[in-house]
């Protein structure tokens, strides 16, 4: 397993939301394509903001903390036909549980409740380099945009 960590929410040129998850040195990126809605909520667990009242996410952790349920971490474990697959490990009365994921949730699951966060050795095999993402040169379906501090999802 290798260790990653959100590192941003981009777009593609098409102005496609884009989760960016890195190895601990940036040196090898993974975009996963998001929808808009999942694309807001990780960016509000990275700013630390809240709206008042819980999103789906939010909720998830309650349930959790609520219940004794620990996510143990979450895994980005599989990527077949273009889609990539999660796993939420938890930890219940000495038991662990493994709950299939979107990536997307489980990403703004882990950054509710702080949890490492895992790709697998196939997974990491989609990863590029930074210059690969943002290079003029990249393939339109590659190129990434960072998104700019006036633009926020929210």
């Amino acid at each position: 397993m290798i260790p990653v960590k959100v590192k941003e929410i981009a777009f593609d040129a098409a102005m496609n939301p884009v989760l960016l998850l890195a190895d601990e040195k940036d040196n090898r990126m993974l975009p996963i394509w998001i929808g808009p809605f999942e694309a807001q909520a990780i960016a509000l667990a990275l700013e630390g903001a809240s709206l008042g009242r819980p999103l789906t996410h939010d909720l998830l952790k309650t349930i959790c903390d609520r219940t004794g349920a620990k996510v143990a971490s979450v895994i980005i474990s599989d990527v077949r036909d273009g889609t990539y697959y999660a796993e939420l490990h938890l930890q219940v009365n000495n038991q662990e549980i493994v709950i299939d994921s979107r990536p997307s949730d489980a990403v703004a699951l882990a950054l509710r409740t702080v949890t490492p966060i895992y790709i697998t050795e196939k997974v990491a095999d989609y990863a590029l380099t930074p210059e690969e993402l943002y290079s003029q040169e990249a393939s339109e379906e590659t190129r990434i945009r960072r998104l700019s501090e006036e633009r926020k999802l929210h």
